[in-house]
């Protein structure tokens, strides 16, 4: 598929996000070791969630969804059943990385694989935690997908994570519910805490000090209603659109406003952005409320902060759409200690530089990251988004900025996060 845009003169109106893929992830896994039926409302419509949800449905949880609500009948701590064929995690990193851990504690054989992307991933990061914990894991080559994984009872450990991830993070927690004494992760540079707030609710025992968060085993998961907020990752890409055409004035309603991922918004306000939050709550111990974006001719006159060291950890889902973002700025932006982007679904840092380059922007492409010179319109032009939907939608936005038409390949890429983006965005292009 093949999307055409072109720039549009102004954009406005409200902006209504699916659910929190994160969040979505973390509930329905949780929600089947659960006991009794969890009912999770505003459930993400990415194909990334819902590839969680078929995994899950072949591992023995009863799941039944209507709309975007989703009831799943939990089996207990224990209580998942071999599946009957290799497990499809297609296009998700989180779903084969999370529901490892969930696995490792089960005394059964299965095997975990994907698509041509995901199994081009490197699994090794959680492999070690497993495997110290007493997993039996055996990856294709090169600790690449399939994963062969035999479960069983499993050890406590303390383990310091070699990278910022909270894929990793999450995976040795969730294995250490099936530990035999406590499981402790210490993270240097915080990440995204979704998991450690989902095992609080659903009543495990999930503790923080001083850069250690540790997991009690075998707990009695209870199963819970709950809503998942808005998806920030996705709001990012209207956030940058009302920054960059003339007159904009976006309301984005119900947006997860957690605080590790509240970097985004604490970024965007320090680079100068007209952003304001309105009709802030918590719901389950994670934090929502609404964002209203306006355009300003001042923020695009100033030079973007770099975003370096923790900080690109923490904004690593959102790099594509401020590389563009910066390119429209008087004093472009630089990106460094990102090159956790290079294991993505694609080479992100490869192809925004081809990308922004094909659009006429002057980018120098460095091992963790990007320079992007500001200050030059973009042009239409011919984007390969490698599948990878971040991409794509990072150039959907640009487009709505460029000279003459863009044109977006292999478009359909953006049902992975975010089915129906290009209807949204035409709802708010006037």
């Amino acid at each position: 598929m093949i999307w055409k845009l072109n720039a549009v003169k102004t954009l406005s109106g409200t902006v209504h996000l699916p659910g929190d893929k994160s969040i979505s992830h973390r509930y329905a896994m949780l929600a089947a070791i659960a006991e009794g039926e969890s009912v999770i409302r505003h459930f993400a419509a990415s194909q990334d969630c819902h590839s969680t949800l078929r995994c899950l449905s072949a591992l023995g949880a009863t799941i039944v969804e209507a709309g975007d609500d989703v009831a799943i009948q939990g089996r207990g701590l224990r209580g998942l059943r071999a599946p009957e064929k290799p497990l499809d995690a297609e296009n998700s990193g989180t779903t084969i990385r999370l529901l490892s851990g969930i696995l490792a504690g089960h005394d059964f054989t299965c095997s975990i694989t994907g698509d041509a992307s995901l199994l081009s991933r490197p699994m090794g990061r959680i492999i070690q935690p497993l495997r110290l914990m007493g997993a039996n894991i055996e990856p294709r080559e090169r600790d690449l997908p399939p994963l062969v994984i035999r479960g069983g009872s499993l050890k406590g450990i303390r383990y310091s994570l070699p990278v910022a991830s909270a894929q990793v993070k999450s995976c040795v927690l969730l294995a250490g519910l099936y530990a035999g004494e406590t499981t402790a992760v210490e993270e240097t540079v915080p990440t995204r805490d979704h998991t450690e707030i989902a095992l609080r609710e659903f009543g495990a025992a999930a503790r923080v000090s001083g850069g250690w968060i540790e997991v009690d085993p075998a707990p009695r998961l209870r199963a819970r209603r709950l809503t998942v907020p808005g998806d920030l990752s996705g709001a990012a890409f209207f956030l940058a659109a009302a920054a960059m055409v003339p007159d904009s004035d976006l309301t984005i309603p119900g947006v997860s406003l957690n605080g590790r991922r509240r970097e985004l918004l604490n970024y965007l306000e320090r680079a100068g952005m007209d952003l304001c939050v309105e009709n802030e709550t918590t719901e389950a111990g994670e934090a929502r409320g609404d964002l209203r974006a306006r355009y300003s001719a001042a923020f695009l006159k100033r030079r973007m902060p770099d975003i370096k060291g923790p900080e690109a950890a923490a904004l690593i889902d959102e790099i594509p759409i401020l590389a563009v973002l910066g390119s429209q700025t008087a004093g472009g932006l630089e990106i460094s200690g990102a090159e956790e982007l290079r294991v993505k679904e694609s080479d992100r840092i490869s192809a925004l530089a081809v990308n922004l380059r094909a659009m006429g922007a002057e980018v120098m492409e460095k091992s963790d990251g990007l320079i992007v010179s500001g200050g030059r319109k973009l042009r239409g032009a011919d984007i390969e988004t490698r599948k990878d939907h971040r991409i794509a939608m990072a150039f959907a936005i640009a487009g709505l900025a460029a000279e003459d038409e863009t044109r977006i390949h292999d478009a359909e890429c953006v049902n992975i996060s975010f089915p129906g983006f290009l209807d949204t965005l035409k709802n708010i292009a006037k």
